[in-house]
């Protein structure tokens, strides 16, 4: 498809126009003041979920065009931040837990999270987290 929108690379920071709008957003929408930030640039550069970009769901918002992560790479991205948190009670792994993986999904996401950090003591903590949701999930 010709006119399918692509992923551009985020901004290292967004400008102030979008601040000033993520502000009152989440002003009005009562969301932390951060709910909306430039976090996720970094693993941009490390490296995303094999294939989210041909996942992506694109949501026109009048000139502003928005593209989705669906349920699939969220569950990578979010058992990657589950690992790199401070374990069960962050926002991180409760959000993974509301994905209800499969025990497949775990693993796939696993093998890529893996790839991401190769220190053993992540990679010890990466197995706490997904033994942890293997219990919570059953």
């Amino acid at each position: 498809e010709g006119d399918r929108p692509t992923l551009v690379e985020p901004p290292e920071q967004l400008p102030d126009w979008l601040q000033r709008a993520i502000r009152e957003v989440g002003r009005d929408a009562a969301l932390i003041s951060d709910w909306l930030n430039t976090g996720p640039a970094l693993q941009w550069r490390q490296g995303l979920p094999p294939g989210l970009e041909t996942r992506v769901e694109w949501r026109q918002f009048s000139a502003l065009t928005v593209g989705i992560a669906g349920r699939y790479d969220l569950v990578f991205l979010k058992l990657y931040a589950s690992a790199d948190s401070t374990g069960p009670e962050s926002v991180h792994y409760q959000d993974l837990l509301r994905l209800q993986p499969s025990g497949d999904e775990l693993d796939k996401a696993a093998e890529w999270v893996r790839a991401q950090d190769a220190s053993p003591d992540f990679a010890r903590i990466l197995e706490e987290v997904v033994s942890h949701a293997r219990q919570d999930l059953s």
